[in-house]
C-alpha cells in the first residue's frame, strides 16, 4: 500500500511511523507530512530518510491510506480533501468521532464497522477510552453492560509535548528538599503552570480537558468517554458517569471502573473471559510503568462491586501513545489492507 502520515514529526505521528516499520506493514511508498514549521525535515523509515512535506499544500493523490495525527482543526480541513483524492483517512483527532457516517473503531472490538466508510474517513478513539474497550467488550458480550462509573488517571503526555515539558520542569524545580518539606507540612514552590489548571508535579488535578459549555459541568474528556464508549460497544443507552483526573505520570492512562451488567458476573468468570480476550493481559497490580511500551491493556483488581446491580470493579491501564493512538491507527490500516 502507498501510505501517508500527517503529523509525522509529533508525538503520535512519529509513533505511527515507528510502528509501521516495527509491524512490517506492507508499505510500497511512504509519504510524510507535517505543519509548515516541520516541512523539509527528515524522518527515518527502514533505514532511509524521508523528507517531510507541508501538509496544507501537498498532494495526496496515489496514496491508499493516510494516518492523521494533527489535531481536530487540521483534520476538519484536510481529511475531506485527502479522502476526495482517493485515500482512506484514519484520523486520530476528535473531529470525526461523533459523525454517524464515520466509523469509530478499536481494532479488536468492532472491526466490522469498517464495512461502511461513506466519507472515506475512519476515526481513532480518544486514548483514554481506547484503553478500556478491549476489556469491556468481552464482559459486555457475556453479561450485557448497562452502566459504569469511571475515574481516569491520565498521564501528562495525553496533553502533548507541552504537558510532558511542564511536568519535567516542575519536577526539576522541586527535586531537592521535597521530602523534607513534605515531612514538615511545608508548601513546595512549583514555579508557573500554563498547560494544566494547577501544578501537576506532586499533585493530581481532577480536571482534564476543557469545560463543556452545556450546563453539565463536565469536561470534553468526560463526555468523550461516555459518547465514544456507546458508539464503539454499540450500546446507545449506556449510562456513564466519568471523572477525568490528570496525574503526574509521563506515559500510561489508567481507569478505575465500576461496571453494572444485566446479569451477575463473578470474578472467576470475568477472569476467564479477560484471560482469553485479544489485546488484554491480566495483572495483579496494573500500573502505568508496567504498561509503558506494551500493546495490550492491563487489567487487575477485579472484585465484586456491591454499590451497583450486578457490579464488577476493576483497574485498567494502557500506553496512551501506543495503543491509545498510534498502534490502533496502524491496526486499522492493517484491517483495510486485508480487505
Amino acid at each position: 500500500m502507498n501510505v501517508g502520515v500527517v503529523g509525522s514529526t509529533g508525538q503520535a505521528g512519529s509513533q505511527m511511523v515507528a510502528i509501521l516499520e516495527e509491524r512490517g506493514f506492507p508499505v510500497e511508498r511512504l509519504e510524510l507530512f507535517a505543519s509548515v514549521r516541520s516541512a523539509g525535515s527528515s524522518v527515518s523509515f527502514r533505514g532511509e530518510g524521508h523528507v517531510v512535506a507541508d501538509a496544507a499544500s501537498a498532494s495526496y493523490r496515489g496514496l491508499d491510506v493516510v494516518l492523521m495525527a494533527a489535531g481536530g482543526a487540521t483534520s476538519r480541513e484536510l481529511a475531506p480533501r485527502i479522502a476526495a483524492e482517493g485515500a482512506i483517512v484514519v484520523d486520530n483527532s476528535s473531529a470525526w468521532r461523533s459523525d454517524p457516517e464515520v466509523p469509530l473503531v478499536v481494532a479488536e472490538v468492532n472491526p466490522g464497522a469498517l464495512e461502511s466508510i461513506p466519507k472515506g474517513i475512519v476515526a481513532n478513539p480518544n486514548c483514554t477510552t481506547m484503553v478500556a474497550m478491549p476489556v469491556l467488550k468481552p464482559l459486555h458480550d457475556a453479561a450485557g453492560l448497562t452502566a459504569m462509573v469511571v475515574a481516569t488517571y491520565q498521564a501528562v503526555s495525553g496533553a502533548g509535548r507541552a504537558g510532558v515539558a511542564e511536568l519535567a520542569d516542575q519536577l526539576g524545580r522541586t527535586s531537592s528538599g521535597v521530602a523534607a518539606l513534605a515531612l514538615d507540612g511545608g508548601a513546595v514552590d512549583h514555579g508557573g503552570h500554563s498547560k494544566f489548571p494547577a501544578p501537576i508535579a506532586h499533585n493530581v488535578i481532577p480536571f482534564a480537558g476543557n469545560l463543556v459549555e452545556d450546563g453539565s459541568l463536565e469536561t470534553d474528556e468526560e463526555q468523550k468517554y461516555r459518547n465514544e464508549s456507546r458508539k464503539i460497544l454499540g450500546i446507545p443507552g449506556l449510562r456513564v458517569s466519568c471523572t477525568c483526573v490528570r496525574v503526574p505520570v509521563f506515559t500510561g492512562h489508567g481507569a478505575a471502573i465500576t461496571a453494572s451488567f444485566a446479569r451477575p458476573v463473578s470474578v472467576a468468570e470475568a477472569t476467564d473471559l479477560l484471560g482469553a480476550a485479544s489485546s488484554v493481559v491480566l495483572s495483579d497490580i496494573p500500573t502505568p510503568l508496567s504498561a509503558a511500551g506494551r500493546d495490550p491493556s492491563l487489567v487487575g483488581r477485579l472484585r465484586v462491586a456491591e454499590a451497583v446491580d450486578n457490579g464488577l470493579s476493576m483497574f485498567v491501564v494502557g500506553d496512551n501513545l501506543r495503543k491509545g493512538a498510534a498502534l490502533n491507527a496502524v491496526q486499522i490500516a492493517e484491517l483495510l489492507e486485508r480487505g
